[in-house]
């Protein structure tokens, strides 16, 4: 299974919460998360784009870096580790992106990938004058598909001439094209995302459900499989969890019981109000569960709580799931976390043994 870290390009990650740990992102905060990431072996780490937050008390993901150029800083300072920028696809056309991507290839050496994001939060775009109608959420992956194919034909050609509803390209050229295979994720659970993913992407994100239930995934895993068996692809998921763990499972529990105390009511507010917004996809989307009340405070994000032997064989479990590719990590402290994982749980994870026994061969 492989591993990697969701870095904390917004402020306090992705507790929205007064008790969580309080932090703004910076570029040497984001650099030692990824540094010790790739210490410990993690396979990947990826920076989500967001460029407007949620407010209420912690002024929740109002502070963002921009996801290209930081991955730019930290393909110059890491040498192994796989790394993924999103591109807001919106406001970054597709033949810019695929020049930036190629940008970053060249200073990492082959390791970089793409994300991509259809944009879900009306307010992100319309502050910019660039919000491009609400029948956008209806029509997105359409638009979304259009600007992937031109994407991957200047990425493995150099060359698009699509005429499409969206984009109308006249001999688009771009040279150099990328050293590397330059992946593509995409993080849509709705059947049209789904769909999207078995026909594009490598890798799908799909978000882990629940506390301590570290299968329940498994539905999503189902519908991306039978949509790969029409496309006749290979495209896992990445389980996008959080974990909070400590030597002792009563001390990982008293702080998640603190981080739920502490619950910021006005950003979550503003999370279920843009969920609303968009009357046009069904209830399976991304944002319809991150915005469900019953776990707001953690975005819903599947979380595993316990010892550092508990959180192990939690992991090893989702990865029997079939279907899975691996997880992204996410911690409410990232620096403690990346080395709480790597000194005390990695090693206990049976499908993490072979990064395991590398690293003490290396040392």
């Amino acid at each position: 299974m492989e591993v990697g870290v969701f870095i904390p390009i917004g402020n306090n990650g992705w507790l929205l919460s007064e008790n969580a740990p309080q932090y703004k992102p910076s570029f040497e905060l984001n650099k030692e998360v990824t540094l010790r990431a790739e210490k410990y072996g993690f396979d990947f780490a990826l920076s989500m784009i967001k460029l407007r937050g949620f407010g209420g008390k912690t002024e929740f993901w109002d502070y963002n870096l921009e996801s290209f150029t930081l991955m730019a800083g930290l393909a110059a300072v890491t040498s192994k580790i796989k790394l993924f920028g999103t591109t807001a696809t919106l406001v970054m056309p597709p033949a810019i992106v695929a020049r930036m991507a190629t940008t970053i290839d060249s200073i990492s050496g082959g390791r970089f990938g793409i994300n991509l994001v259809t944009g879900w939060q009306r307010p992100e775009y319309s502050q910019m004058g660039l919000w491009p109608g609400d029948d956008y959420f209806g029509d997105r992956y359409e638009y979304l598909t259009e600007y992937t194919t031109v994407l991957k034909d200047l990425l493995t050609f150099g060359q698009s001439d699509l005429k499409g509803k969206f984009f109308q390209m006249d001999d688009c050229q771009m040279k150099p094209t990328p050293q590397g295979d330059v992946k593509l994720i995409c993080a849509g659970s709705s059947d049209k995302g789904l769909a999207f993913s078995a026909k594009f992407a490598d890798y799908s994100f799909c978000f882990g459900v629940g506390i301590n239930t570290p299968t329940a995934f498994e539905a999503t895993n189902q519908r991306l499989m039978a949509a790969t068996e029409k496309t006749g692809r290979d495209v896992r998921s990445f389980v996008l969890t959080m974990i909070l763990a400590e030597e002792k499972s009563e001390d990982a529990w008293a702080k998640w019981e603190h981080y739920k105390a502490g619950a910021d009511d006005e950003a979550i507010k503003w999370l279920g109000l843009q969920s609303a917004a968009d009357t046009k996809s069904g209830s399976d989307t991304n944002v319809r569960h991150m915005s469900n009340p019953v776990s707001a405070v953690n975005i819903n994000m599947g979380t595993l709580i316990g010892s550092y032997e508990e959180v192990a064989a939690m992991l090893d479990e989702m990865a029997t799931v079939p279907g899975t590719g691996g997880v992204m990590l996410t911690f409410d402290d990232f620096v403690e976390g990346v080395e709480k994982f790597g000194t005390f749980i990695q090693p206990l994870m049976k499908s993490r043994k072979h990064v395991t026994q590398a690293l003490e061969a290396a040392e």
